[in-house]
This record gives C-alpha cells, structure tokens and sequence, in this order.
C-alpha cells in the first residue's frame, strides 16, 4: 500500500490498537520509536512533547485495560488521515476517559504517527 486506500480505516485503527496493547506492558515507548516520525509530537495533560521526550516517559509506563470506541478516519490527503476515538481505560490504578485523535503520515513506506492528542472526556 502506497497511500489512501479502502481499507485505511480498519489499518489504522488496528496500529492504534498495537500502540495501547504496547502501552499495557510497558513498551509504549519502544513501540513509538519506530511507530512516530522523526519529528512527532504529543499533546497531552496540557503539554506538548517531543518525540524523544515522549519515548522515554512513556517506556516503562504502563495502562491498565485500554479500550477504543467511537472510532473514526478523516482522509487529509492522499498521504496522510487522522483517527480520533474514545478511549476509556486505566492508567495508574486511575479511570481514564479521555477523547484522542492520531495523525498518521505515510513515510518511508508505512503509515506513521505525525502527532497525537488527548482531551478528557464529558458525558
């Protein structure tokens, strides 16, 4: 796959799904040294990190249940989309619920993360 195609969605949403698996063991930072491009960002608890810093925080960092809903795929081009979705979960023995969204680039022959976001949720 080179760029946009039918089957994106369920693509990325399956890469989202490895991310917070390696995030239950402890391996979310490994996973996004090779997930994330060279100049990914994060944006979360009101910051925004780097790529580096980000690995290394969330290396040994791990989440209790961590469960996708609401799932959605906005095509941005044809070499870049972004997934937003619910995620409820626990991390630290605390209840997460929060609202994310992924950008994902497709670089260097797959489909990467340019940049993620969470907000909290509002019932």
């Amino acid at each position: 796959m080179t760029a946009i195609t039918d089957d994106l969605p369920a693509l990325l949403i399956h890469q989202e799904h490895e991310l917070w698996e390696a995030m239950r063991h402890g391996d979310g930072g490994t996973h996004l040294q090779q997930a994330m491009t060279p100049d990914a960002v994060l944006i979360d608890d009101g910051s925004l990190v780097e790529r580096s810093a980000a690995i290394v925080a969330l290396d040994g960092t791990t989440w209790g249940a961590a469960t996708m809903s609401d799932q959605r795929v906005v095509r941005l081009g044809d070499r870049a989309a972004m997934l937003a979705y619910r995620l409820r979960g626990t991390r630290g023995g605390e209840p997460v619920d929060v609202w994310a969204t992924t950008t994902y680039v497709y670089s260097e022959g797959r489909w990467r993360v340019g940049a993620h976001q969470q907000s909290p949720a509002a019932d």
